[in-house]
């Protein structure tokens, strides 16, 4: 459980998207965290206060004027605890009201006398969204701090298509757990490669691998969570693109050689994580092979295969190269391979597993191999040691 411990504040305003609310709070608390809802009036003319307080488990926070209040001060009391306070929806009135500091409910008071952070979800119409009025009002809110989650675009209650849904409760989950992640990368840029090759005998046949792309696909996540700009070129999987992490889908290794060459200048950081096919056969046939009922069955001794290009040595050996982390994935004498994997790319940083400990699953199990020796990492889920390897990289990047 990603959020235990962490103390959530959660502000609802008027709007049909607050139906998405009463999931937001469901998430929130399977993470593990607490949640105290405060609501609008208008609010409440979308869902009751009394789903919140089935769903979080504690009273809902609606009147200003609440005379059960112990000092009668909601809105001071109300972020004094929290580590976070979240508004989802934010109607286009009161992200006006706040920018210009107004407060006039008790929404817009405890959001005016918080000290915690502060996350917005706008949702509202797109005519609403794009008027240059509610754009001023969303600069003032970034300038001031204000983290502002979407919104998305979609068909929307009013039946117009466009910019202004609020994102769904599973986006604004994960924008709640990047938040907090310490952002150990700010301002850094990474490009790692994820999946495996898949390498054409003829137009429907091939040469792959068992990869799944998890590891690269959570350590891309891991990373933007961290802070950094993230490009993720991976080979044919069948993954969810991380939030804000440009994706570049390739097939072969030849054209995620090309991907990697073309996006490599001016990246901090280079992690090849995909399972790269060595080699790929030297001719394509033209039309699909053909069994012939069994006779003349062709043999993998009968293909001529050449070598594909060593993406992870090709960049480290670059005149300026970035940090440079590779993979080994193998099945047996792991640390024999590594650390000849790691001393023949000249790389400070292999990460090296056994195939029959992550190929496919949701965990894994990790040694970093340096100029040091070998650190195995917990065995633990992806995602978790995703994070752990980025912690190591930065700190690598403010040594090296």
């Amino acid at each position: 459980m990603e959020l235990t411990g962490k103390r959530i504040a959660l502000g609802i305003t008027g709007g049909i998207a607050a139906y998405k609310s009463a999931e937001l709070v469901r998430l929130l608390i399977k993470q593990g965290a607490s949640v105290q809802v405060a609501m609008t009036e208008a609010a409440t003319h979308f869902v009751t206060p009394t789903t919140f307080q089935a769903l979080s488990g504690k009273r809902v926070y609606a009147d200003t004027w609440d005379s059960t209040i112990d000092n009668s001060m909601a809105h001071i009391n109300f972020s004094r605890e929290a580590d976070v306070l979240i508004v989802a929806p934010a109607s286009a009135n009161f992200l006006a009201k706040i920018a210009n500091g107004i407060a006039d409910n008790l929404l817009t008071t405890l959001t005016l006398a918080r000290n915690c952070p502060l996350l917005v979800a706008p949702a509202m119409n797109l005519q609403m969204w794009a008027n240059p009025a509610t754009q001023r009002n969303l600069s003032t809110l970034r300038a001031d701090g204000v983290s502002v989650l979407g919104p998305a675009s979609g068909e929307q209650a009013c039946g117009e298509i466009g910019a202004g849904r609020m994102l769904e409760a599973e986006e604004i989950l994960a924008d709640v757990i990047s938040f907090f992640q310490p952002k150990l990368l700010a301002g850094k840029k990474l490009l790692l490669t994820a999946g495996p090759t898949f390498e054409a005998i003829d137009p429907v046949r091939g040469i792959t691998n068992l990869s799944s792309g998890k590891m690269g696909f959570a350590l891309a996540r891991a990373a933007q969570e961290a802070g950094a700009d993230v490009t993720l070129i991976c080979g044919p999987v069948c993954q969810p693109t991380p939030r804000f992490v440009t994706r570049i889908d390739v097939v072969s290794a030849l054209e995620m050689h090309a991907a990697v060459m073309q996006h490599i200048k001016a990246q901090d950081v280079f992690i090849g994580v995909a399972a790269v096919a060595d080699y790929r056969p030297k001719h394509l046939a033209e039309h699909k092979l053909k069994k012939n009922d069994g006779a003349n069955v062709p043999s993998i001794e009968g293909l001529q295969f050449v070598l594909n290009p060593d993406i992870l040595a090709e960049v480290a050996a670059l005149p300026a190269p970035p940090l440079c982390v590779g993979f080994a994935a193998e099945s047996h004498n792991l640390a024999e391979y590594a650390q000849k994997k790691r001393a023949a790319k000249k790389i400070p940083l292999i990460v090296g597993n056994l195939i029959q400990d992550g190929f496919g699953g949701d965990n894994n199990r990790l040694i970093l191999f340096d100029a040091l020796g070998q650190h195995p990492l917990t065995p633990a889920p992806k995602l978790e040691l995703s994070r752990q390897l980025i912690a190591h990289i930065a700190h690598l990047l403010e040594t090296c």
